[in-house]
């Protein structure tokens, strides 16, 4: 049977601001848009609730929460009528993707009001439960091939860890260098798209998200030009890209590095591009020094709003130079890595693809 959405369910807000929170604490969880924020000594619903990110970025996303906690103010409560059950109604509303419905230029949002008009097929609470309870299985399958990227990504910190400790620039153990002794930096190109002219690969901040290195090209966007950029812009294997420019503070720095092969590359004028003068660095060394806390740290870009980061600050960052016979070492154990993230990620886009055709069967 359709209902509508409001008929199945209520939703509100609470103007909770993060930074009230400073001085709070206790026993009850609050959530933000990426999880659990800390405990604090109220809590605003005192049944499990579904929440739906309704400002800035992740809008539209959505997760059921637990009894006795509480959400952000960027974040809008929702909550089931006593025929429907939570995790049925929770799959109903991210089968309707709401991030598609985002307004606003500046801070996208969207609220209860916009899509509370919405339908939703609504069996009998025996069937909803049945349903629920298929989905919660892929997805349960999912946040376990995750929890195994997670557990890989562990697995390399600590063999760098083990091969050259928790701070290899100030153990004494290794020789030191800056990286602007080691290679060269490029500033990206700053251009303006024509839709009528020759189409080109590039390198956008948008790719910088959980890759450290980017082999498939084909995944890159393509930007329109009205002739052939000079060939300093164009990538090379085994160049490395920062992230140089962002109004999110935890980009700038990121990093990655590209292996065009045969592809023709560029790299936007939001980033700085790396390429080594010396034999002596493995990019799968060099990378993951890069990303290590300590090294992140120093990359924290300068900037009121916007953070920059700049060539100075990149070619002015020590690193240790370990024997490349140990670093070849390290990089091989990566590689092996790589190769089970490369099934798990598989297996997650698989599950994720049977997730979203049962979704689309039982919701459409």
């Amino acid at each position: 049977m359709k209902k509508k959405l409001k008929d199945v369910c209520s939703g509100f807000t609470k103007n909770i601001a993060q930074k009230e929170l400073d001085d709070i604490d206790g026993d009850y969880e609050i959530y933000g848009a990426s999880g659990l924020i800390k405990k604090i000594d109220y809590f605003v619903s005192d049944v499990p609730y579904i929440g739906i990110v309704k400002d800035g970025s992740g809008v539209g996303r959505v997760n059921s929460y637990p009894a006795k906690s509480s959400l952000i103010g960027t974040m809008q409560y929702i909550i089931p009528n006593e025929d429907v059950d939570l995790q049925f109604l929770m799959y109903a509303l991210r089968s309707m993707n709401l991030g598609n419905l985002f307004k606003g230029a500046a801070i996208p949002h969207i609220y209860f009001k916009e899509y509370k008009e919405f339908n939703v097929n609504v069996p009998s609470f025996a069937e909803q439960k049945q349903i629920a309870a298929t989905l919660d299985k892929i997805q349960s399958a999912i946040d376990n091939k995750k929890q195994q990227l997670a557990l890989l990504d562990e697995a390399v910190k600590s063999e760098f860890v083990e091969m050259f400790g928790e701070n290899p620039v100030e153990s004494g153990k290794w020789k030191v260098e800056k990286l602007g002794d080691c290679g060269t930096f490029k500033n990206g190109m700053n251009y303006s798209p024509n839709e009528n002219g020759v189409d080109i690969l590039c390198l956008n901040v948008s790719d910088f998200k959980d890759n450290y290195k980017i082999q498939d090209c084909k995944t890159l966007s393509s930007i329109s030009l009205n002739e052939e950029p000079a060939s300093e812009y164009y990538l090379q294997n085994d160049d490395i890209v920062f992230v140089r420019s962002n109004g999110n503070k935890k980009l700038v720095g990121r990093c990655v590095a590209l292996y065009p092969n045969d592809c023709k590359v560029l790299f936007s004028g939001f980033c700085i591009r790396f390429r080594k003068s010396t034999d002596n660095l493995n990019t799968d060394f060099l990378l993951h020094f890069l990303k290590t806390d300590l090294t992140r740290e120093q990359l924290k870009g300068k900037g009121a709003n916007i953070q920059n980061l700049n060539q100075q600050i990149l070619a002015n960052l020590h690193l240790p130079v370990p024997p490349l016979s140990l670093q070849t070492q390290f990089a091989a154990f990566v590689q092996q890595i790589d190769k089970s993230k490369s099934l798990a990620k598989q297996q997650i886009a698989d599950l994720q693809e049977l997730l979203d055709s049962k979704m689309q069967q039982y919701f459409a």
